[in-house]
């Protein structure tokens, strides 16, 4: 599980085989099940854990509680729970890494300042682990989130070193090069390692869609396309619903803002796989990326998922609050060709974007859209501030060039 490889399920069935009583094996398999969006089967398994754990350790008990709290959507109990656990536990990499990524729980809490809290539960922790190959990798990557892209790529780049075959490992050096604006780089080191670690991972799909934005970067559609065909497209892939839906759906968003045509049956395939996984609000990244699908295919589930996202927030359970119903109309109006509204509308939730969770190279679509609608309405100079500290951050062609063009209005 920690190096994102296919066969944990597997694993825990043996464990549990071997040890029937063993409570740790059965919520490990309850959290591959809730990964696979198995909401069912997760919640039992969990229910089987804490019945077991009656005879475990009081360590081995928090640990349980901790994950059939995630299990149940109990996000802020499992964070708080999580970090008193690793206070006197440290070692617990598996209680940890709910904490990190970007699918996180901190990701997900609709904290501004996640990307701080996540480097700063690694930095804790530096001794405990040492030169563990996962620790190194989230960390490394922390920094890099954090805007210490330097440091976080020699850190990563240590653990990836220490287990080349870790998922994890390369998907947090793609996001040092893409930080970096080193697409160059990126491209080689993907094109490399995706096809020598062909179909071992969860993250394959993910690690193509990074390849992807290189392309649409350097203004090739038309391979970016190419690559979501062979590797993205939600047709059969042993993938994480939750990685699928939004690498799809933010993919042909970007070719669409690229002006690509023709995207049409992708779409309808997308919005299908939607609705067997997320028919109705509830996880706010899934949602917000429905809005781009739904903007694109069906005007009347958009209303109605903005609505039930509204119920949420009003319930005090829509963790990034009113500003991911924003993004949504904000993504309908852009998609209307009315672009004046879009500018209207996101320009005032550029700064609440984090709150959405993801990685920076995820959230960037919003931005993206932003920016061209500027541009489209004529209002390139409200969209200048943004492009500079984009362009501060890390060269970036794409970027330069509507810099230049917003310059021009």
């Amino acid at each position: 599980m920690l190096a994102a490889l296919h066969g944990a399920d597997a694993a825990f069935e043996a464990a549990i085989a071997e040890d029937p009583d063993f409570a740790l094996a059965h919520i490990g398999r309850a959290r591959v099940h809730q990964l696979n969006m198995e909401g069912a089967k997760a919640r039992a398994k969990a229910a089987d854990a804490r019945q077991l754990a009656a005879a475990a350790t009081p360590r081995e008990r928090q640990h349980i509680e901790i994950m059939a709290s995630v299990i149940e959507g109990q996000g802020k109990k499992a964070m708080t729970s999580a970090e008193q656990h690793l206070a006197e536990y440290p070692r617990d990499a598996q209680v940890l890494s709910l904490l990190l990524g970007a699918f996180g729980l901190y990701a997900f809490s609709g904290r501004p300042d996640h990307d701080a809290a996540r480097l700063a539960i690694c930095e804790r922790y530096v001794r405990d682990y040492g030169d563990d190959w996962w620790f190194l990798t989230y960390l490394g990557w922390s920094k890099t989130e954090a805007g210490d892209v330097v440091s976080g790529r020699a850190i990563t780049e240590r653990g990836y070193a220490a287990k080349p075959e870790n998922a994890g490992a390369a998907h947090a050096v793609a996001h040092a090069l893409f930080e970096q604006g080193d697409a160059a780089e990126g491209r080689s080191f993907l094109s490399a390692w995706l096809p020598a670690n062909d179909r071992t991972s969860f993250l394959q799909g993910h690690l193509a869609w990074h390849l992807a934005l290189i392309a649409i970067e350097e203004g090739d559609a038309d391979s970016a396309l190419e690559i979501y065909e062979q590797h993205i497209k939600p047709a059969g892939r042993p993938y994480p619903p939750l990685n699928i839906f939004t690498d799809t759906a933010s993919l042909l968003w970007r070719l669409t803002v690229a002006g690509k045509a023709g995207l049409e049956q992708h779409w309808k395939d997308v919005a299908a796989y939607g609705d067997g996984y997320f028919p109705k609000a509830g996880a706010h990244f899934a949602d917000v990326h429905h809005a781009l699908v739904a903007a694109t295919t069906n005007n009347d589930a958009l209303e109605a998922r903005l609505v039930e996202m509204a119920a949420r927030d009003a319930d005090g359970r829509l963790a990034p609050g009113p500003a991911a119903i924003g993004l949504g109309r904000g993504i309908a109006a852009f998609a209307a060709g009315d672009h004046h509204d879009a500018v209207r509308i996101l320009a005032p939730l550029m700064p609440e974007l984090v709150r959405i969770g993801g990685s920076h190279a995820q959230r960037e679509l919003w931005e993206d859209t932003f920016i061209v609608a500027c541009l489209r309405a004529g209002q390139g100079r409200q969209a200048a501030s943004l492009i500079s500290e984009r362009l501060h951050r890390r060269p970036s062609r794409r970027d330069l060039a509507w810099s230049l063009e917003a310059a021009r209005q």
